[in-house]
């Protein structure tokens, strides 16, 4: 069974992306990108879809031992576990280098001390363990191929197949260095050639130190945000400057339940927070590429905007149910693809706006392009703004008057106007202020409770939205507004768990709630960082701080956050590493620094 969420670490190349488990197995792997089939899928059933286990040598029948202690080297996404064991203590370092030709995982044993017994256990299984290969030797190289796939096994260890499985038995002593890597290439071209694993450690552990060097950031949490940011970094698909919201798909929101998403897609919402938290921290190239991905994602179109879409600008992401999975725990449907992409989510609208704002305001080389696409959407809100949607969280129920979505439609305009006000574009800024005070007007008419002093999910409801926590934060209206107060202080009565974390919205277990779907689940990580900026911006740092501090506690020990946090098991949950979890750390962090509001 694979390991508790908690117990994976991260390694990438910025083109996809591995986890591997604390006793040396990676469980997950799609290759060559992202959204791709996957050759090591354990994560979502059993050993029969796809492993490969490097670790001390132990019994059959037992269970394999989990690393003594792990780290990530320095600030790099390079993973070093070391296991001490009765013969000896024995270091395994997992990296995948930035690409230059085929995708490699590489793996390096090293004995510390004595001399320790290891296995390399890999069963390849293609199409998300559906598949399995044709192995065969060539040229002294293990080849694994089926259809379009070929993955490529190389090692000077001696090895064997067994059960389906490639092992190699070996021994290693103090100071002694085995390789092992598995390189992709399409089946109909040459093999790749043969990997340089100490050479490639050498230039990915460069290429990490530089990229970290360029942070501007210096505060006392950076441990903390340089560590999210080499994770957006590596969520990053460097081809094109797309940014997916998580490596991994259908880790649930519940075990055992059936809210279950592919997330390995481009939520322009996620991408474009992002984007604010790179650029606040020194990281322009990688903004100027997401502004360009998004350019190209939405040329000719950028009236019928999509919320997400693919690594490369793909629109078509239908949704598939992988039936011979049985999921994560048992957690199914196991899901590929994502249905949501074609739902209409007007608080994107904003979230664009807002991050070409922002670019904009920090010196990002002008596009004139960009000015247009942001003039573009702000027409096509001015006859779209008050219609219902789906809002920010996805809702499979019937469409609604967010609350959320008003204001970012409010944010997209009110951005626009500082744009053409600044003269780098041009636009009917009288209409456009109009229409601005009539989104404005219109929210706090109809989405606030005057009894209660709350702003509501929706219009006419009762529900309460941790996404209203983002009125002050987007300038809707200032943090010492009474209804901004009073919202806050609903919301921390109303949608806090029992350890004080913030649900999104209420649930109804067995009955299909709002957003359409039965179950419940964790506290939503990115709300419980929202409350903590809101906390601070209304003048209460020192609880602010508290909460941020105890947010901080719940990542696990490489520094790595999911979606959510299930605070009847006291466990992640929820796809994993998620970018909208580890955002909202850098921001607020950046906040609390600002303010002076950290302990000492």
């Amino acid at each position: 069974m694979a390991g508790r969420i908690e117990d994976y670490a991260l390694i990438g190349d910025m083109q996809t992306a591995a986890l591997v488990c604390r006793d040396g197995t990676v469980d997950w792997l799609c290759l060559p990108r992202f959204d791709s089939h996957a050759i090591f899928a354990g994560l979502l059933g059993t050993e029969d879809h796809g492993f490969w286990r490097i670790g001390p040598a132990h019994a059959a029948d037992a269970q394999p031992p989990t690393a003594s202690r792990r780290r990530y080297r320095g600030d790099s996404l390079i993973l070093e576990s070391e296991w001490d064991t009765p013969r000896g203590t024995v270091r395994v370092t997992d990296f995948m280098p930035p690409r230059d030709g085929a995708p490699q995982l590489i793996r390096i044993v090293e004995g510390i001390s004595g001399r320790v017994p290891m296995c390399s256990a890999l069963r390849m299984r293609f199409s998300y363990g559906r598949v399995v290969p044709w192995v065969r030797r060539h040229e002294g190289r293990t080849v694994a191929v089926a259809g379009p796939d070929s993955v490529w096994f190389d090692t000077e260890c001696q090895t064997y197949g067994k059960d389906l499985t490639t092992y190699a038995d070996f021994t290693v002593a103090p100071g002694e260095r085995v390789a092992f890597t598995v390189s992709w290439e399409p089946s109909h071209k040459q093999p790749p050639p043969l990997p340089e694993p100490e050479q490639s450690l050498e230039a990915t552990e460069g290429f990490w130190r530089d990229w970290v060097d360029q942070c501007t950031y210096h505060g006392p949490y950076r441990e903390a945000v340089v560590r999210s940011l080499i994770t957006l970094k590596a969520l990053t698909y460097a081809p094109t400057g797309g940014i997916v919201a998580a490596p991994t798909t259908s880790l649930p929101e519940e075990i055992g339940g059936v809210r279950n998403w592919d997330y390995r897609y481009t939520w322009l919402r996620d991408a474009a927070i992002t984007l604010s938290s790179l650029l606040r921290t020194g990281y322009r190239e990688e903004a100027r590429a997401w502004r360009e991905w998004l350019l190209r994602a939405v040329a000719g179109d950028p009236e019928n905007l999509q919320i997400m879409y693919g690594i490369a600008g793909e629109r078509e992401l239908g949704e598939a149910e992988l039936d011979w999975l049985p999921g994560y725990e048992g957690s199914a449907p196991v899901r590929v693809g994502n249905g949501a992409a074609h739902q209409l989510q007007l608080d994107v609208y904003g979230e664009v706006t807002e991050a070409l704002h922002l670019a904009h305001m920090t010196g990002l080389s002008r596009n004139d392009y960009a000015s247009l696409l942001q003039l573009k959407l702000i027409r096509y809100l001015e006859t779209h703004w008050d219609q219902p949607d789906e809002g920010i969280w996805e809702v499979r129920g019937p469409r609604r008057h967010f609350v959320h979505s008003k204001v970012m439609a409010w944010v997209a305009v009110d951005r626009t106007i500082k744009l053409i006000e600044s003269g780098d574009a041009h636009g009917p800024l009288e209409k456009w202020r109009e229409l601005r005070d009539d989104i404005h007007r219109d929210v706090c008419e109809k989405g606030y409770d005057q009894e209660r002093n709350t702003f509501t999910q929706s219009y006419g409801s009762k529900e309460l939205d941790a996404s209203l926590l983002l009125i002050p934060q987007m300038g809707f209206l200032p943090p010492d507004d009474k209804r901004v107060i009073g919202t806050i202080e609903a919301i921390q009565r109303e949608l806090s768990t029992s350890d004080g974390f913030i649900l999104r919205y209420p649930t109804e277990g067995e009955i299909a709630g709002v957003d359409g779907l039965e179950g419940d689940e964790g506290a939503f990580l990115a709300c419980s960082f929202w409350m903590a900026d809101d906390l601070a911006m209304i003048g209460r740092v020192d609880e602010a701080r508290k909460l941020f501090e105890r947010l901080l506690a719940l990542r696990n020990d490489l520094g790595l956050l999911a979606e959510e946090w299930d605070p009847r098991l006291q466990r992640q949950v929820g796809n994993f590493p998620q970018a909208f979890s580890h955002v909202p750390l850098i921001d607020t962090a950046l906040r609390l620094t600002a303010s002076g509001a950290y302990g000492g």
